[in-house]
């Protein structure tokens, strides 16, 4: 399952510190940010993880981020 989201991140070090909190959260997936984009996408691919808990772990470090349809 791959499952994308619109985040507010922009730096690099933010990205790098969310992904580590995540796949301690999630192990076993494969996570990245792209902040190239312009929905500073964070796309999460693997089997274990629920998007909802993906959008909470953001949001208690003060980042928005929500499922992109």
């Amino acid at each position: 399952m791959v499952e994308v989201f619109k985040t507010n991140v922009q730096a690099s070090e933010q990205a790098d510190e969310l992904i580590s909190l995540l796949q301690q959260a999630f192990p076993g997936n494969k996570i990245n940010f792209d902040l190239d984009d312009c929905d500073k996408v964070l796309r999460i691919e693997g089997r274990n993880f629920v998007s909802c808990n993906v959008v909470t772990v953001l949001k208690e470090r003060g980042f928005m981020c929500n499922v992109l349809e």
